[in-house]
This record gives structure tokens, C-alpha cells and sequence, in this order.
């Protein structure tokens, strides 16, 4: 007899005789890259592997060269450098089956030297990597994913629809065999009913029985596959879910009635077997495309970005190049009706620019000359000419694409205390079900079989272990579409509850303006002046840099070497020979002290620059929004005490306290939840990261620093303050759906199940009640953002779930 390969499953050639040891005994493979791939595996002790998962590997070819990964031009499209020189890249793996491997390629990576994350995101079939380029390349770790048979590709459009098409084709071909299943199998069941009364010869009978078999087969073998490899995938992870359930009912209905035909004696359940399977399977594809559909953002925000771009060269001659050849400082044209291919500056204008997916703003925004350009926004109006500053990974498109992947692969705890309020009620399902079925075995055994699987079919807690999860894909998909970014899915549900908004000043609630009657130049021209201190800027993206830029001609600047940061203080660097400081008086050397920012070289002082804080126009409205709403609105700042009391005077906000440093900060909101408050930060800067991962809810404008939107759990994009009233209304909107859902799917098994274990309830019904209970949560989370208003309400919050579940 041909044996099987004990990696990959496959039959072993008969002249190999390649083996592995595994579990004391020499196991049989079939090639060498099999026995590689195992022997890693028990090598890293990872041989629960071989336990945990449902089905084999994927055979291990001879490894790829993945060496491509590592030139810079590859680089700069797929991996995103952190502030720390760690390297970020999501992946799309192939051959990914199910949770263990998941667990295996965790572990396995987690292992290698210089991996600081592993984030795996199984039913996607994507991986996230975070680890240290210097230490480890990522041809190492792609090699190491090759190694233990997953073959690693760049997250590309082409993939991910391929994925998606195979998933929806394969989901939609099994509802099809269920349905036309279902059909026949009630047509034959009311043959035999009618049967039963007008007194059908047992040859006739026996006919129409087994024509049900015939018919219901495919749909127990095929259609419900998925049910059966899920509940075996539980078995071996040693925990239950509502697989177990479905495929114990589905299995002991079916076995019941073919061992009734056989017999030819008993009832026969293949319509309602065949029901069941279907209702679950429409649950499950309405589920799938709900999930779609909320995936739909990310592929939409995948498909901004051009694959090619035209670059200029010698003056202004075009070539046509990919956008992952363009370098930084290339000039490229931008056509009417086109996608920019990268960040920019626009060097000529004005211009409209269509930035919805990215920002939310329905109405095209119009840029003139210096402004910046996102990759994947749309040209209403050109052509124009930018001059790129990012490229690739390190783009405002590929950032946002990157936040809502990583929210995706990230379970919150929310929906991990669901998940494991699932599996116990799934125990006690199985429990009842039994105590059921000895119950009547003793009162009247003919209902015993009857009773036992509508408890078991009817309180299948489909609904219960979809509330959250669907409440919350629903809420984070809403909200990116409104330009609110969720970086980590438990700040939604902390945000529900907060009673506490604590917001910086600087480049959150106002926007800087340079003051040119109060600015002034101590030697040569003040708009030379301006010019280097926009250049010293140039790469900040701190809101006084930003005022700067603006009142300059970016596209004329010059060029900065040994450029440096002195956090609090200012920047310096060399530009044509000279070495220049930009910054407060005191730091830069300059003993006349006020409150303008000034330009120095090694001669002495260039100009002295007045910048005068303007609110934010949205910033009054929100600010009443709030307080309207029973929060209390803090202001806190570093700057000047009359500066800070402008503002707050301006904006309505009573509390607030000045030059606070970023320690002073941490002790304000440190001291506000000794109080019981529960506190929401919303910043920008540097200085505003450790007050921001203080807090209880991270909130960050998309235009902040990358330290402050690494802190975050929410993101503004398009700076506009007014989105994070948007925010917490769905984010009550979702608590309140997912407190329904989870209330409905309580309440339903609690007055379904005695129905059921009382025997008044056939199987067929509690297949149609149970799938309708799953739906009908689908159906609630999908109302969720559709009637929001920005306008707060004072209404309290409901409980939250995880009280609920309590």
C-alpha cells in the first residue's frame, strides 16, 4: 500500500525512502523539501503543528530566491520603515488552510532573529511583519515562510481578487447544491407525508426514502464541508465552537435517517437536514459579503494607487515608468482625470483634486502652488507637475492602508470575552442536549431522538458569536468611508463611554499662520529668510513647519544636509555651506527673548518670524457638541498663558492649563482617571505621544506626527476635528447594536431551547429559527452609521457588552 507523506499528505514515491522523526517513530516523506519543512518544524518545537491542523500542508517545493525583496526599489513599494528603523510589510501567503497554521507561522517567524511582531491574519491569508532589517533581511524571512510550505506574494490587487473571487465562487456553488438539495428533498417529504395519511405501500415508501438520500448526500458531503472541517479544526485545537454544534446535528440527523431507511422503519430527516444546512449556508454568504463589503474600502483605497507614472526628465522630456522606480526629488506630470503616483508638491497650479477615499471630503479640494499632493487622490483639472517626496510604502495611501489592515488582523477584547462566552455556552448547548435525550428516553423514547436535535439545532449560538464581530467590521468600515481610521478595534468601544475630551492646542484645535507684519529680517531679505527656514522644515510635520512652508515657494527650496531635531526647541542644518539654526530665541543663541521663532547662522540673526494661532472653523462647533453632550472639554498646552487663554476663551472651554510639558501633561490625565474619569486625548505633535498612550482613547489628527499616530487608536484624516463626533456616534451606535445583538441572541435561546427540549418544536423549525436569529444580527449591525447625526445626544450609553455577557 503507497504511503502517505507526513508533511504534505501526499503518496510517497515507491524508490523513496526519505523519513523524518516524529514522535519517537521514523515518518515517511516524500521529497526533500518535505523533509526539510518537517524537520524545521520539530526542530523549532512546533510538532503540535502536525496535531492542531485540519487538513495537509501544501507540498514543499524547492526554495524560491526572495532576494528581490531586498533591493531598495522593491523596498520602497511593499515596506514601510518606522521611526525606530524597524520594517513593517503585510504579505499574502498561499497555502494558509486554517488556525494552525496561523499558529505555526506565528511561532515559527516569532523565532527568527530580529522579528519584534508576527500578526496573522488567517481567513484573509495575510501576514504582517515587523522586525529589524539590520538584524534580519526579509529575503530571510520570506525564505523561512517558503520553508515551512507557504508560499509568500506581494499584497497586490491581482491576489486579492483572486482570493476573493475563489472564496465567493466556492461559497456560492455549495448554497446552489444546498438549495436544489433542499427543493428535492421537500418535494419527496411531502410525498411521504401525504403518503402517511392516503396509506402509500412500504415499496413506494421505501422508494421515495431513499430518492432523499440520493438528494440530501451531496448536500451533507459538499455543502456542509466547511461545517465539518471547522468542528474536526476545534476538536484537535482542544476548544468548541459553534462548528461543533452544527456538524454533531447535521452528522446524527443524517446517520438517523439513513439508518431508518436501511431498517426501513423509523422517520426519515433529510429535508430537514437539508433546510438546515442551506439556512446556514445563506447565514454564512450573507456574512461573507458583509465582510466584503467592508473590505471593500481597503481594495478601493488599493486600486488609487497607479501602477505607472510619467516622470520628467532633461527639462521636459516624459518617460512612462512604474511608480516604484520614481526616487524622491523626481518631477512627474499628473494628466486631468489621473491618479497622483506619489506624494508631492504641487510645483504649478491651482488645481482641484478629488481626496474622498482618503480624507472623506466629498467636494474636490482646490491646491495651488507649494501645497502637498497624496498619492492616489484624483486630478479634476491639469495637467500639473509634482515634485515627489514619498514613494511607495511610506505614502499617506499606503500608511492609511496599513492602519486599517492591522485593525483588521487585530482581535479586540471585546470580541475575544464574546468568543469566550461562546465556547462555554456551546459546552452547555451539548449538555442540555444530552440531559434531553435521557430525559425522554425515560418518559417517551420515541421523541427522545426528535427533542434532542432541536435543542441542539435551535440553540446553536450562531447569533451569539456573530454580535460583536459583526457590530464592530460594521462600525470600522462606516467610519473609515467618514474619514475616521480605527487603529486598535478596542478604542471604539472605550470611546462609547467616555466623559472626558482633553485636547492640545497647536495643530489640533488651532492652525498657525505666519504673521508677516510682525515677522521681520536683521540681515538681507525677509522672503530669502523664509526660504531657508521652510527648507529647514521641509521633512517636519509639526504645525508651525507647516505654516512655514505654506508662506513659501516650496518649490524653489533649497537643499538641507546634516538636518537635526531638537525636540521643544527648533532644527538645524547645513544649506550651501552654512549651518543655520530655526527655533525659540534662548535655544538658537540669540539673548533678546520673545515669542517669534528666529533664523540664525554663525554671523548672528537672519529674521525673526511672528506666527499668529487662528481656531480651527470647526473646532467652536465641536467643542459646544460636546459640552452639550455632559463631557467635560480640557485644554492643554505648552505654550505661552496668554496664548492658551485666548483660545479657550475663543472656543468656550473653562478648564485648561499652559505651559504644561509633556510630563505635566501625563500627570493631568494620570490624576483625571484617579478620578474615575474616563479620558479621551486628542493631539498631534511629538510632544503629545506619551499623553497620547496614557490615555484611555488615542486620538490623532492624520496630518500629525508618526509617533503621535502610532500612539493613537483613532485617526482623524483631513484634520477636521468635527470627524470625532462622527466617531463616537457610531461608536455609541455600535455598543448599543452589538448590546441588542447580544441581548436578542440570549433571549432567543432562552425562550426557544425549553420549547425545543418540550418536544414542540420539529427539527425543520429550529433549523428556520436559528438561521433567522444569525440574519437578523447581520441585518441589525448593518443599520449601524446609517442615521447618525454629528449632533451628540445625551442619551446614557447601554451596557456594555462585556457587562451584558457578565
Amino acid at each position: 500500500m503507497t504511503q502517505a507523506c507526513f508533511h504534505c499528505g501526499e503518496p510517497v514515491p515507491s524508490d523513496c525512502t526519505l523519513t523524518v522523526r516524529a514522535n519517537g517513530v521514523d515518518a515517511p516523506v516524500c521529497c526533500r523539501g518535505c523533509e526539510a519543512a518537517a524537520t524545521w518544524i520539530q526542530g523549532l518545537g512546533l510538532s503540535d503543528y502536525y496535531r492542531l491542523r485540519s487538513e495537509p500542508a501544501e507540498r514543499a517545493e524547492p526554495l524560491a530566491d526572495f532576494s528581490a525583496w531586498d533591493r531598495p526599489a522593491m523596498a520602497r513599494l511593499h515596506v514601510r520603515m518606522h521611526a525606530d528603523d524597524r520594517a513593517e510589510v503585510v504579505v499574502l501567503v498561499d497555502g494558509m488552510r486554517c488556525a494552525a497554521c496561523g499558529w505555526l507561522i506565528e511561532r515559527a517567524l516569532g523565532a527568527e532573529s530580529g522579528v519584534c511582531e508576527v500578526g496573522v491574519n488567517a481567513p484573509a491569508r495575510r501576514v504582517r511583519l515587523v522586525f529589524d532589517p539590520r538584524d534580519t533581511p526579509l529575503s530571510h524571512l520570506l525564505t523561512a515562510l517558503a520553508r515551512l510550505g507557504y508560499d509568500p506574494h506581494p499584497l497586490d490587487l491581482a491576489a486579492l481578487d483572486a482570493l476573493r473571487q475563489r472564496e465567493s465562487r466556492d461559497a456560492l456553488k455549495r448554497l446552489v447544491v444546498a438549495g436544489l438539495g433542499t427543493m428535492q428533498a421537500m418535494m419527496y417529504a411531502v410525498a411521504l407525508y401525504a403518503g402517511h395519511f392516503d396509506g402509500m405501500d412500504v415499496a413506494t415508501r421505501d422508494f421515495f426514502r431513499w430518492l432523499g438520500f440520493l438528494v440530501t448526500t451531496p448536500v451533507v458531503l459538499y455543502a456542509a464541508r466547511p461545517f465539518f472541517a471547522g468542528a474536526l479544526r476545534e476538536l484537535r485545537a482542544r476548544h468548541v465552537s459553534m462548528d461543533t454544534p452544527v456538524a454533531l446535528a447535521i452528522a446524527l440527523i443524517y446517520l438517523a435517517s439513513l439508518i431508518a431507511t436501511l431498517g426501513r422503519g423509523g422517520e426519515i430527516y433529510f429535508d430537514s437536514v437539508s433546510m438546515f444546512v442551506l439556512f446556514l449556508l445563506g447565514a454564512r454568504y450573507v456574512e461573507m459579503r458583509a465582510r466584503h463589503r467592508a473590505g471593500d474600502l481597503v481594495d478601493a483605497l488599493a486600486r488609487l494607487q497607479p501602477a505607472t507614472a510619467e516622470r520628467l526628465i532633461d527639462g521636459d522630456r516624459v518617460e512612462t515608468v512604474g511608480v516604484h522606480e520614481l526616487e524622491t526629488g523626481d518631477r512627474v506630470r499628473v494628466s486631468a482625470g489621473a491618479g497622483v503616483p506619489a506624494d508631492g508638491v504641487l510645483l504649478d497650479g491651482p488645481c482641484q483634486v478629488d481626496e474622498s477615499l482618503l480624507t472623506g471630503e466629498s467636494t474636490p479640494r482646490r491646491h495651488v502652488s507649494g501645497d502637498t499632493l497624496m498619492a492616489g487622490t484624483l486630478l479634476q483639472d491639469g495637467p500639473v507637475q509634482v515634485r515627489v517626496t514619498q514613494v511607495g510604502a511610506d505614502t499617506v495611501l499606503a500608511g492609511i492602508v496599513r492602519m486599517i489592515t492591522r485593525a483588521a488582523s487585530d482581535k479586540p477584547a471585546l470580541a475575544r470575552a464574546a468568543d469566550a462566552h461562546a465556547r462555554r455556552f456551546v459546552t452547555r448547548t451539548l449538555a442540555l442536549t444530552v440531559l434531553t435525550a435521557l430525559a425522554w428516553s425515560v418518559f417517551d423514547p420515541s421523541r427522545a431522538f426528535d427533542a434532542a436535535i432541536a435543542v441542539l439545532v435551535i440553540s446553536c449560538p450562531c447569533a451569539f458569536a456573530l454580535a460583536v464581530p459583526a457590530a464592530l467590521t460594521r462600525a470600522v468600515a462606516v467610519l473609515a468611508r467618514r474619514g475616521v481610521l480605527v487603529v486598535d478595534g478596542d478604542a471604539l468601544e472605550r470611546l462609547a463611554g467616555v466623559d472626558t475630551v482633553v485636547f492640545d492646542k497647536t495643530g489640533t484645535l488651532t492652525v498657525p499662520r505666519l504673521d508677516r507684519a510682525r515677522s521681520e529680517a536683521v540681515r538681507g531679505e525677509l522672503e530669502h529668510a523664509l526660504h531657508i527656514a521652510a527648507a529647514l522644515e521641509q521633512s517636519s510635520t509639526h504645525p508651525l513647519a507647516r505654516a512655514l512652508r505654506s508662506a513659501a515657494d516650496e518649490a524653489v527650496l533649497p537643499t538641507v544636509h546634516d538636518r537635526h531635531d531638537t525636540a521643544g526647541c527648533g532644527v538645524e542644518g547645513v544649506i550651501d555651506g552654512v549651518r543655520y539654526r530655526l527655533g525659540r530665541a534662548d535655544w538658537t543663541g540669540e539673548s533678546r527673548g520673545d515669542e517669534r521663532l528666529v533664523l540664525r547662522d554663525e554671523r548672528g540673526t537672519l529674521a525673526r518670524f511672528a506666527l499668529r494661532e487662528c481656531p480651527r472653523t470647526e473646532a467652536a462647533s465641536t467643542v459646544s457638541v460636546l459640552r452639550e453632550a455632559g463631557l467635560r472639554v480640557i485644554l492643554l498646552s505648552g505654550d505661552r498663558r496668554a496664548r492658551v487663554a485666548r483660545i479657550a476663551e475663543a472656543l468656550g472651554i473653562e478648564t485648561w492649563r499652559a505651559e504644561a510639558t509633556p510630563t505635566d501633561k501625563l500627570d493631568n490625565l494620570k490624576q483625571l482617571r484617579r478620578e474615575g474619569r474616563v479620558v479621551a486625548m486628542v493631539g498631534d505633535g511629538i510632544n503629545d505621544a506619551p499623553v497620547l498612550a496614557g490615555a484611555d482613547v488615542a486620538i490623532a489628527l492624520g496630518s500629525g506626527a508618526a509617533l503621535a499616530q502610532a500612539s493613537s487608536g483613532l485617526l482623524l484624516a483631513g484634520d477636521r476635528l468635527d470627524r470625532l463626533l462622527d466617531a463616537r456616534a457610531v461608536a455609541r451606535e455600535m455598543l448599543q447594536a452589538t448590546h441588542r445583538n447580544l441581548r436578542w441572541a440570549i433571549g432567543y435561546n432562552l425562550a426557544a431551547v425549553p420549547l425545543a427540549a418540550f418536544g414542540l418544536v420539529p427539527p425543520w423549525l429550529a433549523a428556520i429559527g436559528m438561521s433567522a436569529s444569525s440574519l437578523l444580527v447581520l441585518l441589525q449591525s448593518l443599520r449601524i452609521g446609517r442615521h447618525v447625526s454629528t449632533q451628540a445626544t445625551t442619551k446614557s450609553v447601554a451596557p456594555t457588552p462585556r457587562e451584558a455577557l457578565a
